[in-house]
C-alpha cells in the first residue's frame, strides 16, 4: 500500500460555494470541485451561511463558524467526505428547525 505524501502543503486562494458545489481555488493554480452532498452542513445551509467562510492559517483549511464546519484541504485532495454521523447531522438540523433527512 502506498501513502500519499505532499511536497508542499496545498493552500487555498479563494472559494466559491454554489447550491450544488464547493469550488476551491488553490494557490498553485489547481481547482477542486466538490459536490455539496459530501458536506451536508453546507448542503443544508442558507446562501448567506455558505458565503460566511474564512481560511485557517495560510489557507490549509476552510471554516464556516455559523455551521461549525471545518474542511481541510489535504482531505479534499484525498477525496475524503464529511465524517459526520447521520445522528449528529439530524441533531444539528433539529437545532436549526429543519430536520428533514
Amino acid at each position: 500500500m502506498t501513502t500519499l505524501t505532499l511536497d508542499t502543503e496545498p493552500l487555498v486562494n479563494q472559494i466559491n460555494v454554489t447550491d450544488e458545489k464547493l469550488v476551491v481555488e488553490l494557490v498553485d493554480g489547481r481547482s477542486l470541485i466538490i459536490p455539496l452532498s459530501w458536506y451536508p452542513r453546507l448542503l443544508y445551509a442558507s446562501h448567506k451561511e455558505r458565503q460566511n467562510w474564512q481560511l485557517l492559517g495560510d489557507g490549509y483549511a476552510i471554516e464556516w463558524l455559523d455551521l461549525d464546519e471545518h474542511i481541510g484541504i489535504e482531505g479534499l485532495l484525498a477525496g475524503k467526505r464529511s465524517g459526520e454521523s447521520h445522528q449528529s447531522l439530524e441533531r444539528w438540523l433539529i437545532t436549526r428547525g429543519n430536520a428533514h433527512l
